[in-house]
């Protein structure tokens, strides 16, 4: 089969990311000795620097990792909770009836950083400076910008000028966007990482005590203050058309650290997939294999109508039921033992018909009629109401600034049998203003709450938003296999799934499988304001053939063909059980690169 690059093969170690300095920042430290952790760590701070409008310091993470020290899996928590003020009675107050996508309201805790940290004290083997200076270098010496970063701050330009001059001073020098490909610094993020260091090597010489006082200098130290001093004293204008402070505090920083989780995980061709919790969109994926697993998708064309099809329906229901049920465990009983379960999947099958569905069909388990109501509800009063909830006029301020963020991906495996998945998003450029002192900007997670009482993510404080960034990491026999994501909001599980099941079922190796063409729906709400779901959609490359896309518009999909090359943005390795590694990226936008030998 033809593919856009090789499949890449080695024994010493891989890493693949959505940039291709990040991938190479994260080989080198293999190459000084580094671990999958550390390399993965690496990989994902200069993916901060390099790709500004889908991540930032200020962000969330979850990651997925296999130790080949402890052999366990096990899932680091980087999405941290809402603050302390954030009620649904205060954002009602400022009257929102949705949380704007942007603007100082739209921040939960920054989870990243601490996340990153927790990894490599437990995991990793390098120090703090070892794993900030490749970042400090290209936020100092500069790096080459992007097109799509040129192109978002050219589209903000005016909107920076107007309503937050501290990210047109960041981001316009000279007064206009940077070109594509000139160089751009970051000098205030520079000096922020290299305090840092400066804070962890006070502690001494001992690698663990330098990595607690790293945290401490973010959750307890000068960040925190400068983050808490920001957002007191400014208001900024968001997707609501309103100006708003934030409720983000130090108290909130302080009182929060990252912790782990054990992965919830599905059987499936022989691999056991590994996923977060329902406080992410992970459940989704194993549900949609659940339903999958009563067809013959062997049988299937992994680019034909019917595979893309039968995917395309298992996981309308697999979204339906994670707006009916999923949220923040600690805070809701989510049946997760139902929603995986052969019974109740082999009933939900039996909805898959061979046209398309245009309904949303939520699961009614036992027990929860009325909460599968409530959120029924409310979708179909938003709905009502047109996309915005709010109003179905937006200022041109919150026109201006409604540029959506995506994510980032980072995946690596080392010699020694360690893997790792991971996510890193939110803290945008575009998210809210630029922290000066800082060089960075705070997230946007808390869009994904609803202002709506009693519903599995309604908005509280200490509940963590239900996070669409999910990383996949497969064992077999209980050592690593497969490591792999796509950054794309509610289309990731979507990607992955195809990636996936083209594995398993049609035995593609990894780049075959991601360079076939790609395809999902957005038939279900989406996580991020203004919430809408388009029924019975579906997009689809023009790499399919045109008897493909035929027969998918046959069968009642409301079909829409994208260019070619323009769905997806994969990136996996894996290792195998004799110790051969392997990785693949995706040529999707011409920037991911993955590196093994």
């Amino acid at each position: 089969m033809f593919t856009t690059r090789p499949e890449l093969l080695g024994t010493f170690g891989a890493v693949a990311s959505t940039h291709w300095l990040a991938t190479a920042v994260g080989m080198s430290m293999l190459e000084r000795g580094g671990n999958a952790f550390d390399a993965g760590i690496a990989t994902a701070f200069v993916l901060q620097v390099v790709e500004p409008h889908l991540v930032g310091p200020g962000g969330d993470v979850p990651i997925i990792f296999h130790s080949a020290k402890t052999g366990r899996t096990e899932v680091i928590t980087g999405q941290a909770p809402a603050p302390a003020g954030a009620t649904i009675e205060h954002y009602k107050r400022e009257g929102l009836t949705l949380i704007p996508g942007n603007g100082l309201l739209a921040t939960v805790i920054p989870g990243s950083f601490d996340a990153w940290m927790l990894l490599l004290r437990d995991h990793g083997t390098m120090s703090v400076r070892d794993v900030l200076e490749p970042a400090i270098y290209y936020a100092e010496k500069g790096h080459p910008v992007l097109p799509r970063v040129s192109a978002t701050i050219h589209g903000l330009k005016t909107f920076f000028e107007t309503e937050w001059p501290t990210s047109a001073a960041a981001f316009l020098p000279n007064g206009a966007a940077p070109e594509p490909w000139s160089l751009f610094k970051n000098p205030a993020l520079a000096a922020t990482w290299t305090r840092v260091i400066v804070e962890a090597e006070s502690a001494g010489g001992d690698r663990e005590r330098q990595i607690e006082a790293a945290r401490n200098a973010f959750y307890k130290g000068f960040v925190a203050e400068a983050i808490d001093g920001f957002v007191r004293k400014n208001e900024a204008m968001d997707e609501s058309g309103s100006r708003h402070k934030g409720v983000l505090t130090a108290a909130d920083l302080a009182g929060w650290q990252a912790g782990y989780e054990a992965p919830l995980t599905y059987d499936y061709g022989g691999q056991t997939v590994n996923k977060i919790g329902p406080w992410g969109q992970g459940p989704v994926f194993l549900q949609t294999l659940a339903l999958l697993k009563g067809f013959d998708l062997d049988a299937t064309d992994p680019s034909g109508a019917e595979f893309i099809h039968l995917v395309t329906e298992a996981m309308k229901l697999a979204f339906a039921d994670r707006e009916a049920y999923y949220g923040d465990p600690a805070f809701v009983d989510v049946p997760l033992e139902t929603l995986l379960s052969d019974a109740y999947n082999d009933e939900r099958r039996k909805l898959i018909a061979e046209t398309a569905s245009f309904d949303l069909r939520p699961g009614r388990i036992a027990g929860y009629e009325a909460q599968v109501d409530r959120v029924m509800a409310v979708l179909e009063r938003l709905s009502a109401k047109g996309s915005a909830g709010q109003s179905n006029e937006p200022t041109t301020a919150a026109m201006q600034s409604a540029r959506r963020g995506d994510t980032v991906h980072v995946d690596a495996a080392d010699r020694w049998g360690n893997v790792m998945a991971a996510m890193p998003s939110g803290g945008w450029l575009q998210s809210s203003p630029m922290i000066p002192e800082l060089g960075f900007m705070l997230n946007s997670r808390a869009q994904m709450f609803w202002l709506e009482p009693d519903l599995p993510t309604s908005l509280e404080p200490g509940k963590r938003p239900r996070t669409t960034l999910t990383p996949t990491l497969t064992t077999r026999d209980g050592k690593p296999h497969m490591a792999f994501g796509s950054p794309g909001g509610d289309q990731q599980e979507q990607w992955q799934l195809l990636l996936f099941l083209r594995k398993v079922h049609h035995k593609l190796n990894l780049q075959e499988a991601i360079d076939l063409p790609m395809s999902h729906t957005t038939h279900f709400p989406t996580s991020f304001y203004p919430r809408n779901r388009v029924p019975g959609h579906l997009i689809a490359e023009a790499n399919f053939a045109p008897a493909v896309l035929e027969e998918l518009r046959r069968r009642g999909h409301d079909l829409e063909v994208a260019p070619e090359w323009t769905v997806g943005r994969l990136v996996a390795v894996a290792r195998e059980a004799d110790g051969l590694l392997r990785a693949a990226a995706t040529p999707r936008l011409m920037q991911a690169y993955a590196i093994a030998r």
